[in-house]
This record gives C-alpha cells, structure tokens and sequence, in this order.
C-alpha cells in the first residue's frame, strides 16, 4: 500500500500516478488524499477550537473579576475597604459588631465606619463625668472637665460629616468639596481628642486605663474613617462601580 504524509495536501500529483494525466493538462491531487486531507483537517480545527473555547470558559468560571469577587462577598468587601486603613483589624470589628447589612459599596462602608466613630464618641463622651464625681483630686478634675467640652465638640463635628452627605434629588452624594469639608471635619474632631490626652499629661493627672483605652478605640475609629475617605475614589474603581 502507498504511504503518504497528509500535510503534504497540495503536492502536484506526478503524471505517472494519474494514468488519465493528459499532456499540458493540469495536475490534480487524487480524491481519495483529498479526503483524507480535509478530514484531518477538519479533526485538528476542531481540536484547536474546543480548546480555545475551553480555556475562556475556565477561566471565567475560576477566576471571575475582581469586582465581581468582591460585589458577591461581603466580608472579602469589607477586609479590602479595611485594608486601606492604619488599624484594620479595628475597622472590621467596629463595622461588624454594627450588625447591619454589609452591602459592598465603599460609600455604604465609610457611612458604618461613621456610624461607628461617632458610637465610640458617644460612649465615651459620658466617662469625663462619672470619673470628675469619683476624683478629689483638682488637676485631674480640670483636665476631665475639658475633655468633656472637646468630646462635645468632636461629637458635633462628625455628625456635620453625616449632614454634609444628605442629598437632593440629582444632586451627588459626594463632590470634591464635600470630601474635603468632611476631611477637615474628622481631622478636627481627632485633634479635639489629642488636645484632652495632651491636657491631662500636662496637669499629670491620674485617670484610669479604661479612660485611655476607650479614648484610643475612637481615634482608631477615626483614623479609619478618615482613610477610607481618602481612598475613597479608588476603592469606587476597585469595586468597579462609578462615583455616586
């Protein structure tokens, strides 16, 4: 039996292999490699296709965007809004224990880390007081009585933050002044919480470690509003969604 190479498909077929070959008449391939040829043909298209095809539908099962990943989990969503701040771990904690529903958009993120800012604010504003009416000493009493007007003051500043995002019909929640006016607004309220751990080092006043630590808590919880907001645009791209 005749042996042949397949890929060789447009060989000219000599004359002493076609008998009917005519002189000056053009050569043609038999139809039986013909066939062979286009079958195999046929089979390695095929081949080159389903694997092609095989590949994109893989890879869009197992690796789906990034936005997509994070628009369907909310924790994941959460981490990575928490993973621009100075304290994360502080900033998931303090967002969950909200107990409200995680809807992954960044704005909806800032709003509850806010939220829990001004929780934080609000618990500890009442602790100046109940340690004044504990204390005989008279530094510690003055340095307490201004952390009680600075907490006051940090308080109302947050809560202009919230006021400055209320919005009209086709007005946009967050504009370049907003974002600036409401940076300025936390920072504000950060520095107010400085000055009253400033003043009791000063007087060295005696207060306790409760006093402190719950002080902390809420500059951490400032911290990680303010830099959510500052990162705000790029975790909007991040999540793939526009800017509201």
């Amino acid at each position: 039996m005749e042996s042949f190479n397949i890929f060789k498909g447009y060989d000219k077929v000599k004359p002493s292999e076609d008998p009917n070959s005519l002189p000056n008449q053009p050569k043609t391939i038999p139809k039986k490699r013909r066939k062979i040829i286009a079958i195999t043909l046929t089979i390695v298209l095929t081949l080159i296709i389903g694997s092609f095809v095989g590949a994109v539908i893989y890879e869009s099962v197992t690796e789906p965007p990034e936005s997509e990943e994070l628009a369907s989990n909310s924790v994941e969503s959460l981490k990575t809004v928490c993973a621009v701040t100075r304290y994360p771990n502080s900033c998931f904690s303090s967002i969950s224990s909200l107990n409200k529903p995680l809807t992954a958009n960044p704005l909806n993120f800032f709003n509850l880390s806010l939220q829990a800012t001004v929780r934080e604010l609000s618990n500890l504003n009442s602790l100046p007081k109940e340690l004044i009416s504990k204390s005989n000493d008279k530094p510690t009493e003055s340095a307490l009585k201004d952390c009680i007007s600075l907490f006051d003051e940090a308080l109302n500043r947050l809560n202009r933050s919230f006021e400055l995002m209320k919005v009209g019909p086709g007005e946009k929640v967050l504009t370049e002044m907003k974002i600036s006016d409401i940076q300025t607004w936390i920072s504000a309220a950060m520095t107010d919480q400085d000055t009253c751990l400033e003043g009791i080092g000063e007087m060295r006043s005696t207060v306790p470690n409760e006093f402190k630590v719950k002080v902390q808590k809420s500059q951490e919880c400032m911290s990680n509003s303010l830099a959510i907001l500052n990162n705000i645009q790029s975790l909007f791209d991040k999540f793939g969604l526009a800017m509201p």
